[in-house]
């Protein structure tokens, strides 16, 4: 009897003693169970994956009507601003047309007060100067009477 024969004579004793003690029935059943696990863990995975892949579409949706939000609360704003400038530039524009129309008042008062002022003070020397001719030239109860008409004549044309 050589090694040989004892090496087989031990494994077949093994085998048998193994298949006697289930212990091929156990090993199936692990990896039965470690099978039915990793099944579990894939199908976890994919579950999620998917629930990823919603969380990731959701996101670009808030994203893109918040992008869409933003372009109009940027477009309102503009909006805003352009009728707040169109606004100041119409009230800019009556402001000066106001002071300007108080300014040609004022220039316009002021012309009538001074043509009023020339045209006394021109009367007054008118009224001095016939003054002057008249008793000079003319004497007597005549001349008192032409003056007398004359200062009243100007000072009617100056009024």
């Amino acid at each position: 009897m050589d090694a040989e024969f004892w090496v087989a004579t031990g494994f077949v004793l093994f085998v048998g003693l193994v298949g006697y003690l289930g212990v091929h029935t156990k090993i199936a059943a692990a990896l039965d169970t470690r099978a039915a696990r990793i099944r579990a863990e894939l199908a976890e995975a994919e579950r999620l994956k998917k629930e990823a892949a919603d969380v990731l579409a959701s996101f670009a949706t808030k994203r893109v009507e918040a992008e869409r939000e933003a372009a109009a609360i940027v477009d309102q704003a503009r909006a805003e601003a352009e009728l707040i400038a169109k606004d100041a530039q119409e009230r800019l524009a009556d402001f000066v047309k106001r002071r300007t129309a108080q300014a040609e008042a004022k220039i316009a008062t002021a012309e009538t007060q001074a043509l009023a002022q020339v045209r006394a003070a021109a009367a007054d020397a008118a009224a001095a100067a016939a003054e002057i001719v008249l008793r000079s030239d003319v004497r007597g109860q005549l001349g008192e009477d032409l003056l007398a008409r004359g200062i009243g004549d100007v000072k009617l044309l100056a009024n």
